[in-house]
């Protein structure tokens, strides 16, 4: 992916609930995001790489008051309801503020309420409206939604590259065992680091 002016950096998951010491769900990637400095390192990259590339996107998980929109929900879904967390308007709802800084260049995609990125958003228009033919992935979580969205971007024709350092999970065992194992079945995988010095090399 040595030229950015083809490919989009999608963020996902970067919100209080998850970011934020006072997030309600804070404490299921807390020590994987800790271990990876997903937050640092996102930051980093968007301050060397943001506006060379195509496209950077924001996908924010929102939902109504009620979870009206969930049905039946099981798993994270169901926990994510339960505890009352990603409601619209809420303060664990909201962008973490270590991204206002970029707020110029990112490009907020509403209508995420599931795990896929793709699933009732605009985002797979907007990456071909923009001539996106790569897409780099960050966020969070690494074994729930950066899957599901990688898995739908490479049907959707996609060049997908995942970047290890920018990208959490529940444990540091699952976050390793997917970079390691599951992601290069389908997908590039790499350090924040390298991928900028790559791309420096070929700039």
């Amino acid at each position: 992916m040595d030229d950015l002016s083809t490919t989009a950096l999608v963020l996902i998951g970067f919100q209080n609930d998850y970011f934020s010491s006072k997030g309600i769900l804070y404490d299921v990637v807390e020590e994987s995001s800790r271990i990876t400095g997903v937050v640092e390192n996102t930051v980093s990259l968007l301050t060397s790489c943001a506006k060379h590339f195509a496209l950077v996107v924001n996908t924010p998980i929102h939902f109504t008051q009620n979870y009206s929109e969930l049905k039946n929900p099981i798993g994270i879904l169901k926990v994510i309801a339960d505890v009352g967390a990603f409601k619209a308007g809420s303060y664990g709802a909201q962008t973490i503020e270590q991204l206002d800084p970029f707020n110029n260049i990112i490009e907020v995609v509403p209508g995420k309420r599931g795990l896929n990125a793709f699933t009732h958003t605009a985002l797979a228009s907007k990456l071909k409206k923009h001539g996106v033919t790569n897409i780099i992935l960050a966020g969070t979580v690494t074994s729930i939604c950066i899957d599901s969205t990688a898995r739908t971007a490479v049907e959707l024709g996609f060049n997908v590259a995942i970047l290890s350092d920018c990208t959490s999970s529940r444990t540091p065992f699952e976050q390793t065992f997917y970079c390691e194992e599951v992601f290069p079945l389908y997908a590039s995988v790499c350090e924040s680091d390298t991928f900028i010095k790559h791309w420096r090399g070929h700039g």
